[in-house]
């Protein structure tokens, strides 16, 4: 059957991890994007490499669902932009579908039956104009007098150009990119708190000033932080509310990044707090962010795998530990990293994942260890995306 031949008409299943929705047609699964769980839907089919399963898109709605709404942006669809996975969903219904694939990888990966909800960060009306930091590519033609840059199409290096007044989920200063000097790839965009810088290969990223509490913080422009601007607060306060961290506790702040959780954990009595985190220009960022505080905070530069598995008279770390939190990249901590924490015996752990399947995968790790999640909140800190950041507290098992 040629790609581009339709398929369908088609029942559309539930929504799955990954901003899309399970069909079956004969016998065979196809990940559908654009669809909502119930609908009715000719679907296009995108990628047939895999011999389990298929990539579409559902390109005619013939039953609409309830909670489908116009996208607001002209390049979301079908083809187009493949930043935004839920724009044809109202606020509340990206929420539910979000919730339903929390709890659906909790329950098949780690055994936990999840019924919370997906909390709203507020500050992002109708889930748009949030986004701090945005990175557009260059189109086909820079030579043209229209704008240069836009945003990758789903999968594909193929560049969508923006309309004229931008992206829709960027904040405004960022919104639409700037002309830069024919020749840059990319161009990266940062709405600071202390302002809005652009970076290039022409303009090398330097640093921005970005506050989070009482404290301000120098990040790099291409480094990490938050892009939703209620990110860092919310995730602060449902870390320190979950640990109760208590005064002169210590605590290893894993995938530090620049310190907003040992901050977080400093400011709230802890000490000796030790950070974690690969990148070089990050520890110095944070040991700079953290330089008032002197030796109740410390930064090591490393793989956290590593320097948690090098003996303490080698630069490791303690051997035991009150508090932990752990905030890995899109992958998870992985199984050696767990064993590692878990071994040290905290009284409480803090994970903070922004992928589900991840963060399901490592706690059922903790748990052959002798941990549980005593409580687990997710909030909808990517609105229009399928993304979502969750925050689990673990503590200990009692004993049977």
């Amino acid at each position: 059957m040629p790609a581009e031949e339709l398929v369908g008409p088609a029942d559309v299943g539930p929504v799955a991890h990954g901003g899309h929705c399970v069909v079956r047609d004969q016998g065979r699964v196809i990940f559908v994007r654009h669809a909502l769980p119930g609908e009715r839907v000719m679907i296009k089919i995108t990628d047939r490499s895999h011999d389990r399963y298929w990539r579409g898109d559902a390109v005619q709605i013939l039953d609409p669902g309830p909670g489908r709404v116009q996208p607001p942006c002209p390049i979301a669809g079908p083809g187009r932009c493949g930043g935004c996975d839920f724009q044809h969903a109202d606020p509340a219904t990206q929420r539910e579908l979000k919730r339903a694939v929390v709890a659906e990888q909790l329950l098949r990966l780690a055994d936990l039956d999840w019924t919370g909800e997906v909390e709203p960060a507020g500050g992002d009306p109708d889930g748009l104009g949030w986004r701090s930091r945005m990175r557009y590519h260059a189109g086909p033609d820079q030579d043209s007098a229209d704008d240069s840059f836009g945003l990758r199409a789903h999968r594909s290096d193929r560049v969508i150009m923006l309309p004229a007044d931008g992206c829709r989920i960027a904040a405004p200063s960022i919104a639409v990119p700037p002309r830069v000097p024919e020749g840059a790839d990319s161009i990266i965009g940062v709405a600071a708190a202390g302002g809005t810088v652009w970076a290039s290969e022409h303009h090398p990223a330097g640093t921005v000033l970005e506050r989070a509490g009482d404290r301000e913080f120098t990040v790099g422009v291409d480094g990490f932080w938050q892009a939703h601007p209620a990110a860092p607060r919310l995730l602060s306060e449902a870390v320190i509310t979950g640990l109760a961290p208590r005064r002169g506790e210590s605590a290893f702040d894993l995938y530090c990044g620049v310190g907003l959780f040992a901050a977080a954990l400093v400011d709230h009595g802890c000490g000796p707090v030790t950070g974690v985190e690969g990148s070089k220009p990050a520890v110095a960022s944070a040991r700079r962010n953290l330089a008032d505080v002197g030796r109740r905070a410390r930064f090591v530069a490393g793989s956290v795998e590593r320097v948690l598995e090098r003996p303490k008279a080698r630069g490791g770390l303690p051997d035991q530990v009150d508090l932990v939190v752990l905030d890995p990249p899109r992958v998870g901590a992985g199984r050696r990293v767990v064993a590692a924490v878990a071994r040290r015996q905290p009284r409480a752990i803090a994970y903070v994942a922004c992928d589900p399947a991840a963060l399901a995968r490592d706690l059922a790790y903790f748990g052959d260890r002798g941990y549980r999640p005593v409580s687990l909140r997710a909030f909808d800190l990517f609105p229009m995306t399928h993304h979502v950041e969750c925050v689990a507290i673990l503590e200990p098992a009692p004993a049977d």
